[in-house]
């Protein structure tokens, strides 16, 4: 039984606002070591499956440059491997992929050169741990042309999911693509789709001009459920889309608490990733860390409350950094204080500064309201904050902003810089 992972990791991400400016979500920094995609590919070789492509689309260079030939997840191998796969124009007229199934339509024949049994479709941009081996094992028994991996979510979030309904055999007899009312109930689909290989080729390849099929969730599984074996996977483990900036900050801080059912250093599960030889952390005589993931190559002399802290980063004495996420070789100056800020790579933050300033956290940001809203304030890649001024909550800096472009001094809460 051939099974091949094709791993969608070419969406914009818009909703992580300037984290995804200058890369696709997957290759987002997590975790202080990880990307995003890490996870996923990581659950693919512990599964034992090492036939991989990654879907790029959307700012690939900083993923490419990350995946390479796969050599961190076992996956630079003669026959198999990881390839990344892009869309191109070419005489048959190909273009950029329209959506999630479109992408896969586009390297159908991938799919063929590899004369695969199975195809087992992901999302680049989930963190989770899982034996795709249970959900292959599920597809076989029900003798399925697809299976959906599902997981209950609150009801109050069931608009940004795939929602199914079931019978007492677990086939799917209703799917509803992010249902406005609430009465689909809340088994959510995650994104996770093992297709037989034959049917996924049939189905994919009778969309029309009238009725394309470029998206799974909205286009081919409801057809799907309509004509064909269409069974449900229930997971019951840790699983969560990252791809909002709460949802960011909120599991970036879950992971500090010691009652979370998610190890990062389960033995029999590594997650793998690329990473830079760094010289070990180096923890000054006045420094306080509590609470936090430091990784490599950091020197703290400040104080670290809650925080998670990437390569790289210099934390410098009387600097306080608290309930924060700081990405790599970020300086962070003396007496600086952050509250509760997301900070990307290589960014400066002055002397005295103060991010995240204020008790009001609701108070949203003017141009992304929707985005920045709990009291979260993000800065852009390599951003420089001049020395002594504050920024409020709900704060955008841009990436590559320097001290000139804060003429006004202070940054009120809302504001986009």
């Amino acid at each position: 039984m051939r099974v091949v992972a094709m791993i969608m990791a070419g969406g914009e991400g818009t909703r992580l606002s300037v984290l995804s400016e200058k890369r696709a979500k997957p290759s987002v920094p997590f975790a202080g070591k990880f990307r995003i995609i890490d996870f996923t590919l990581s659950n693919c070789v512990n599964s034992g499956i090492f036939d991989v492509a990654v879907l790029t689309q959307y700012r690939p260079h900083s993923l490419n440059d990350h995946i390479s030939i796969g050599k961190p997840w076992d996956l630079d191998r003669a026959r198999g491997g990881v390839q990344l796969l892009q869309p191109y124009q070419g005489r048959n007229d190909e273009s950029w992929y329209r959506g999630t199934s479109d992408a896969i339509y586009q390297n159908l024949n991938f799919i063929r050169e590899r004369r695969a049994d199975l195809v087992l479709i992901l999302s680049g941009d989930h963190i989770y741990k899982m034996d795709y081996g249970a959900i292959v094992a599920t597809h076989l028994r029900n003798q399925s042309d697809l299976t959906v991996g599902v997981m209950p979510v609150p009801l109050d979030e069931t608009d940004r999911f795939g929602i199914m309904t079931t019978d007492e055999t677990n086939r799917i007899v209703e799917f509803t693509e992010k249902p406005k009312d609430r009465d689909k109930g809340n088994l959510a689909s995650m994104g996770i789709y093992v297709f037989s290989a034959d049917a996924l080729v049939a189905r994919l390849s009778e969309g029309s001009d009238d009725k394309p099929r470029i998206d799974f969730g909205k286009n081919v599984i409801p057809a799907m459920v309509a004509e064909d074996r269409v069974f449900a996977h229930h997971f019951s483990g840790y699983w969560v889309d990252v791809g909002t900036i709460q949802s960011y900050w909120e599991t970036s801080m879950q992971l500090l608490d010691p009652a979370l059912d998610f190890d990062l250093f389960d033995k029999d599960w590594v997650i793998r990733t690329r990473s830079e030889e760094r010289p070990p952390v180096k923890v000054g005589p006045q420094a306080r860390v509590s609470q936090s993931i430091v990784c490599n190559g950091c020197s703290i002399r400040g104080t670290v409350e809650r925080s998670v802290l990437s390569p790289g980063v210099y934390v410098s004495p009387g600097a306080v950094v608290r309930d924060s996420v700081v990405m790599n070789d970020t300086w962070i100056g003396p007496g600086a204080v952050l509250d509760r800020v997301i900070v990307d790579k290589q960014v400066v933050v002055g002397a005295g500064a103060r991010l995240g300033f204020g008790d009001d956290l609701t108070v949203p940001n003017i141009r992304e309201p929707d985005k920045l809203n709990t009291g979260i304030s993000v800065i852009g890649k390599s951003a420089h904050i001049p020395p002594g001024i504050s920024v409020g909550r709900n704060v955008v800096i841009n990436a590559d902003r320097d001290t000139e472009d804060f003429p006004g001094g202070d940054v009120a809460s809302g504001e986009t810089i």
